[in-house]
């Protein structure tokens, strides 16, 4: 049964203590009014504070512009065709370094213009009036703000303060290379706008420009960084590729909008450039190709020409009979297919070992000067280029034994088979046909042979002359086209969004989320420390602590003492703490047995150490007896701190000490006070042997005769857990008080007493709580039933004195409904 009765009680004890733990919390809010403010205060700072960052993006498409003007067969551009990784490889050229190198150069931007900020010098780039034009060839100061000032609308000072302490160190932007330059002078002249500036450590002019209007008085700094330190600011930058497009999204992050605009355009400015010259470069080498061999051509042209006429005024022949025509007819189509099918055959020849001896095919070899006329090759090669950068895409994100790099891999291999077997088969056809006509020009040379000696000679020369014709008009003719496909030829890089000032607010710093952290801190980092103080709190706060760790019951709760000594009762008869005593009076008659409940009674006040307050409530104990018409004697037992004569304004000349050691009779000790009815013992002087004097017959006969002659003997012993003394003085207690003081009184210090009341070696012993203050952080209603007038807050107004409130006390009290 008991431990089903503690299952149902169980939670709701829980759900009182939570409640109470939520009260003790609650009722520090003066901490949170405190710690928020200053926390959104440290937020503010730091949004007014830190380096405004910004964020800007463009987008740019990623995809194959081919020339519409040519057929694939035709296109001296040619491509295989097939899938291509340039996306990729425009992300990754876009973060490259050397690639922002070149953007750096171009902009200039390893100069850097600021103004004279709030917290630092804020970034100035497209704001100010005048731009700084560098002598590239000469050495320039590095990291070393020059300050500019105009001093008219014509002129400028510029002025520089060196430390002889640093060393400084200049660049030579064209060569990179690095020199040491040191001064301990401050430089300081006056320039015209235009003229040339002649330092050791600056080569230059200052030009206006028309991006600002210039003002009078205003002044702006030049600071000068290395390539490498301006390109590293760059690092930043991010090229993402849109997953499932040709799209690259570009971005980068700064402190001044302007400068990030500019970036950004520029590198998509430098990239298309770049990747236009790349694109170019094949049809560039087969021009440079076609070129040489169209010069080649021309030369060997003009000897064929110069040859036959020589041969035909030599040898006075100029014209070939009909015969001989129709010879030169038929061979010199036959001598131009010859040449075709060779070249032909030389490719396939070509491609069929690169085939062979590469595993890569994504940069298969096209051809440049001939034609393929079967479609089907192309289509072959445009696949196994196709599956080879699929391959090479798979490799860098599967391993060898995943399924779908096996198919690519046997795709691959099948496709490269059908390649080969078509090359040997157009090979073998065009070996077939190079036969044929080659039989045919044999018919045509035996014809050849039997024309006179001097007509074959004339009609192999304009063969040779027709032949070689007919190259140069091809390459004049490729010439023009490779001249064509450069002239026409577009980037791949073409801007969907370009970067733009539209007015975009800073990325950092976040000032909402700064402030929701600063109050997410102000409120928490209190809270942890009010919990820190609460786990670590070992001190009595409330009765429901005493009731929680002790099985004394508890008499009473004793009020904050606001009066000047200790006489609280006395002095302020209608004060809360004069009311708690007076219940702890009416408390106390039903702890006397029923047999002394008319005699007289001897209460001991007892506590664990010194400070807790026992000798206020003896003190006051006895007031309250004495007020209420009853005899009653204090008697001060604390023989080592002697403490009750000074609040009764009377001596401690002679007292308790002087009657144990038969120096003074019990008439002589006793001393009266201004509290009608209340007498006083005091200690009197501080004996070197106090132990033994109390436990003599001598403290007994002493009790004894009092008890005989007061109706309450109040006993105000040393603390228990200090001294044995009050444990021997314990005997005489017909009830025993044990004092706890809020908030000073250590919970441990209750086992001693908790012990000997459960081997019931102390009986008929109540605690009572001292210095009782009511704050809400005890909860609500906690004293009520101990001590009356702690625990009914504002209902208790008007039957006690008010106690003189504090400015501050009156600023936070509650006002009346």
């Amino acid at each position: 049964m008991d431990n089903k009765f503690k299952l149902i009680e169980n939670p709701k004890e829980q759900i009182s203590d939570i409640k109470d733990y939520l009260f003790r919390i609650i009722s520090n809010w003066k901490w949170f009014l405190f710690t928020i403010p200053i926390a959104l205060a440290i937020a503010y700072y730091v949004n007014i504070s830190t380096q405004r960052i910004y964020g800007l993006t463009t987008t740019i498409a990623v995809k194959e512009q081919s020339n519409p003007l040519f057929a694939t067969g035709t296109n001296i551009a040619f491509n295989w065709g097939g899938v291509s990784d340039k996306v990729e490889s425009i992300r990754k050229a876009l973060v490259s370094r050397s690639h922002n190198e070149k953007v750096v150069r171009e902009l200039e931007y390893y100069i850097n213009y600021y103004t004279e900020g709030r917290f630092r010098k804020e970034d100035a780039y497209g704001t100010v009036p005048f731009q700084l034009k560098l002598q590239n060839n000469q050495f320039q100061l590095l990291n070393t703000f020059i300050k500019v000032e105009f001093i008219s609308e014509n002129s400028f000072r510029l002025s520089v303060n060196f430390d002889e302490k640093l060393n400084y160190q200049l660049t030579n932007y064209k060569t990179e290379t690095f020199k040491k330059f040191n001064s301990s002078e401050k430089i300081s002249k006056e320039f015209l706008f235009e003229e040339y500036i002649n330092f050791p450590f600056l080569k230059g002019q200052i030009v206006k420009n028309n991006l600002n209007e210039l003002q009078v008085g205003d002044s702006f700094f030049i600071n000068l960084s290395s390539i490498n330190q301006a390109t590293n600011t760059y690092k930043n930058v991010r090229a993402k590729g849109l997953s499932g497009t040709s799209l690259v999204e570009l971005s980068l992050t700064g402190a001044n909008k302007n400068r990030i605009v500019d970036y950004l355009n520029k590198t998509v400015e430098v990239l298309a450039e770049v990747e236009l010259a790349q694109k170019t470069n094949y049809a560039r080498s087969t021009k440079d190709f076609i070129e040489e061999q169209f010069n080649n051509t021309s030369d060997t042209l003009k000897v064929l020409e110069d040859n036959i006429g020589k041969f035909k005024e030599k040898n006075s022949i100029y014209d070939l009979s009909a015969q001989g025509g129709e010879i030169f007819s038929q061979t010199t189509g036959l001598d131009q297919m010859q040449k075709q099918l060779k070249d032909r055959i030389e490719y396939f020849t070509n491609l069929e070992n690169y085939i062979n001896t590469h595993s890569n095919y994504s940069k298969i070899p096209a051809p440049a000067i001939i034609n393929i006329e079967d479609a089907s090759i192309s289509n072959l090669v445009g696949k196994l280029t196709e599956l080879s950068i699929q391959k090479e895409k798979l490799e860098g994100e599967v391993t060898g034994s995943h399924p779908s790099l096996k198919i690519v891999n046997k795709e691959l291999e099948t496709t490269q088979k059908v390649v080969l077997e078509n090359l040997a088969s157009l090979k073998k056809a065009t070996n077939v046909t190079l036969s044929n006509s080659q039989r045919r020009l044999n018919s045509y040379n035996y014809k050849l042979n039997k024309l006179p000696n001097k007509e074959q000679k004339l009609l192999n020369f304009q063969r040779k002359y027709s032949l070689t014709e007919a190259n140069y008009v091809f390459l004049m003719q490729k010439r023009y086209e490779a001249d064509i496909a450069i002239a026409a030829s577009v980037s791949d890089i073409s801007v969907l969004d370009k970067a733009k000032d539209t007015g975009q607010g800073s990325i950092l710093p976040r000032v909402s989320f700064n402030f929701m952290i600063a109050l997410l801190l102000g409120t928490i980092l209190p809270l942890f420390v009010i919990i820190a103080k609460e786990l670590l709190d070992t001190k009595v706060h409330l009765a429901e602590d005493i009731e929680k760790i002790s099985p004394i019951p508890m008499l009473g709760v004793v009020g904050q003492n606001t009066a000047e000594n200790n006489l609280a009762v006395f002095l302020k008869p209608k004060s809360t703490v004069s009311e708690s005593f007076r219940a702890l009076r009416s408390n106390i008659q039903f702890l006397f047995d029923r047999k002394i409940r008319d005699k007289s009674k001897t209460v001991v006040v007892t506590s664990s150490v010194s400070g807790e307050g026992k000798t206020f409530v003896s003190i006051n104990m006895a007031t309250v007896f004495a007020l209420g018409g009853k005899k009653t004697v204090l008697v001060g037992l604390d023989l080592r701190k002697p403490k009750i004569f000074g609040d009764f304004e009377i001596t401690n000349n002679i007292g308790v000490v002087n009657y144990l050691i038969a120096e003074e009779t019990k008439e002589a000790i006793i001393q009266e006070t201004k509290v009608p009815n209340l007498h006083v013992i005091t200690s009197g002087p501080v004996p070197p042997n106090p132990s033994e004097l109390l436990i003599s017959s001598a403290t007994d006969d002493l009790i004894n005769s009092l008890k005989e002659e007061y109706d309450y003997v109040i006993l105000d012993t040393p603390p228990i857990g200090l001294v044995s003394d009050a444990i021997e003085l314990l005997k005489y207690a017909d009830t025993t008080i044990y004092v706890v003081r809020q908030g000073y009184s250590q919970k441990g210090m209750l086992k001693m007493v908790n012990e000997k009341y459960n081997k019931e070696e102390v009986s008929n012993i109540s605690i009572v709580l001292n210095d009782f203050k009511v704050k809400s952080s005890y909860g609500y209603g906690y004293g009520y039933g101990y001590g009356y007038g702690y625990g009914y807050g504002k209902y208790n107004n008007g039957y006690h004195e008010e106690e003189e409130k504090s400015f501050f006390k009156k600023l936070f009290k509650r006002k009346k409904n």
